[in-house]
């Protein structure tokens, strides 16, 4: 099949305030910005570099209303530890239902777009 995703689109009222943080959040450059626009691509020449699909923040006028339909989990190599910096960097713990035995948290960015932050591997 000749179809790849090529990048997962967030929609944004402050595009540049949501990319600055996932740009901290995952260690992304910046290949793309307009005031509409901005893309974050993995480091050139890491393991995910044309890899992984891009993330393209769009300017909406709108603000989010409801619970994601989509989100990102995140495979952390120190779930405890990554979680204390994403906080740091703005992100806050949300209950979406989920039980208190579950092994992974779920955050918010600062548009409360939901995400994952799930346990390391098991060796």
């Amino acid at each position: 099949m000749d179809l790849t995703i090529q990048c997962v689109n967030i929609d944004s009222q402050e595009p540049a305030r949501l990319a600055d943080f996932w740009q901290a959040a995952l260690g992304w450059r910046r290949t793309h910005e307009t005031d509409d626009e901005i893309v974050l691509e993995p480091p050139a020449g890491s393991p995910q570099d044309g890899v992984a699909p891009d993330l393209l923040f769009a300017r909406v006028p709108e603000p989010k209303t409801v619970k994601n339909r989509l989100h990102l989990d995140l495979r952390p190599l120190d779930q405890a530890a990554e979680v204390a910096r994403l906080e740091g960097l703005g992100a806050v713990r949300v209950d979406v239902g989920q039980s208190d035995e579950v092994s992974w948290v779920v955050l918010a960015d600062p548009d409360d777009n939901e995400f994952c932050v799930l346990a390391a591997y098991a060796a």
